[in-house]
């Protein structure tokens, strides 16, 4: 018979806590992997898209000013003097074969501060027309220079889009006085951004490819940490389990050799009195019987199967004298064997083991009507346990042979016992003993007349 103690118990449960929590944790692993590849595939979008349009807007300003410098170097001179804005048109040849030098430039307009085309190079009829004053255009004649790459809806650019051009970078810069401050005018600027865009596409595909591989850097070396800490704690659950298992075993022998010790002691107890030889293991049989009769959990059926095996421990501290008197025992020796639940609680209590045993074995001998011992406790305050034990040994005591009294019938045993329901005995306890009379009579050492006995009561 193997006993499964708390320490076993805690022990297979710690294995079972350490396989889910070593399975948690690497489920933890793969989510915090993937979770990590999702934040550094959108931190790689974001700073790529930053840098981009970062690139994007620097790569306009330069243009911006580069174009705006050169327009600006080739017209002043012609377009400003004294500080007002004046255009000959004998320059105009000259203006334009200066022009033609930048190839992207495609048109250039000088606009006046009250919304008049005051000169350009493409389509010159359109010179000393108003056009209405609106967005970009509108801020450089205040002074603020703008520029970015658009299409070209608005009317005045009729002759661009004619040219074959959906869109242009466009450039709107003040036309400024000598003091820097004044504004004269303002300049349209149209350029080619074809080579622009090509050289934009080209850096944008190296800062999302140099962008992404040092992402996926970072991503495989995490990955090669998480991989490393998922083989360490893998390895550690196994050393675990083998030290478990190792420790398990070790307290598993131990618990044996416990065991067969305090069974030495129990059969050194029969052993006095050849009269009650099997007494122990009779009471243990039918208290299992009535435990699982009343559905006890495995857990309390192992307490009871060894506190019924063990209830009589403590009579190794009663003297021969009195244990084997063949004749009833007198006031002072029957408060002698009276000590031997306490006694055998106090022995059993010594190994850990069977602690859950402890209180069946030193209330075994309490009554439900608190007239029993050691401790005078009374109905539902005595263990389920120790009242059914308390039963299954009052059964064994009545019918076995003593040498001061003669065996009960079973007839007249169980009408005792039914007798004793309420005052000795738990009702509870007594009605699982009936029952399972009823339908394992054999289990109780129950024969059939005895059984018929049983039913006619």
């Amino acid at each position: 018979m193997r006993y499964s103690g708390p320490v076993v118990r805690l022990l297979t449960s710690d294995k079972t806590n350490l396989r889910d929590a070593t399975e948690r944790s690497l489920t933890l692993l793969r989510l915090f992997l993937g979770a990590s590849a999702v934040i550094l595939a959108v931190g790689a979008i974001v700073l790529s898209t930053v840098l981009t349009r970062t690139l994007t807007q620097q790569s306009l300003a330069d243009h911006r000013e580069s174009e705006t410098k050169y327009v600006d170097g080739v017209l002043r001179s012609a377009l400003v003097h004294d500080d007002k804005l004046r255009v000959d048109p004998q320059v105009s040849s000259l203006l334009l074969g200066e022009l033609r030098r930048d190839p992207n430039l495609v048109t250039v307009k000088v606009w006046r501060p009250d919304g008049v085309l005051a000169w350009t190079n493409r389509a010159q009829g359109r010179i000393g027309k108003r056009f209405e004053e609106e967005g970009e255009l509108e801020e450089a004649l205040h002074g603020k220079t703008a520029g970015s790459i658009g299409g070209l809806q608005e009317e005045e650019n009729e002759v661009e889009r004619n040219l074959g051009f959906s869109h242009l970078l466009q450039v709107y810069a003040p036309v400024l006085g000598s003091d820097g401050k004044s504004v004269l005018g303002a300049y349209e600027i149209y350029a080619d951004p074809a080579d622009l865009e090509q050289a934009l596409a080209s850096r944008r595909h190296v800062i999302w490819g140099a962008v992404a591989l040092v992402f996926l850097a970072l991503w495989a070396a995490l990955a090669l940490l998480v991989r490393g800490a998922s083989s360490t704690l893998r390895r550690q659950t196994r050393e675990l389990k083998v030290r478990s298992r190792a420790l398990l075993d070790s307290y598993q022998q131990l618990e044996e050799s416990s065991q067969a010790a305090i069974e030495s002691l129990n059969a050194t107890v029969e052993a006095k009195d050849p009269n009650t030889a099997g007494h122990s293991m009779r009471v243990q049989r039918v208290a299992v019987v009535l435990g699982e009769e009343l559905g006890l959990p495995p857990q309390r059926l192992d307490a009871l199967r060894f506190g019924a095996l063990f209830h009589d421990m403590g009579k190794i501290a009663v003297p021969d004298a009195i244990l084997l008197k063949p004749e009833e025992l007198n006031y002072w020796e029957n408060a002698q064997m009276k000590t031997h639940p306490a006694e055998g609680a106090r022995i059993v209590g010594k190994f850990g083991r069977l602690k859950e045993a402890v209180p069946i074995i030193r209330h075994h001998h309490e009554r439900w009507d608190g007239e029993g011992y050691p401790d005078g406790i009374a109905g539902e305050d005595i263990p389920l346990e120790a009242a059914i034990t308390g039963l299954a040994e009052a059964w064994d005591a009545m019918t076995t042979e003593r040498p001061y009294r003669h065996a009960l019938s079973p007839g007249e045993a169980l009408a005792e016992i039914r007798a004793g329901s309420g005052t000795q005995f738990s009702p509870e306890v007594v009605d699982a003993f009936f029952r399972a009379a009823a339908h394992r009579p054999q289990d109780l050492g129950l024969d059939g007349p005895a059984t018929a006995a049983l039913s006619a009561g």
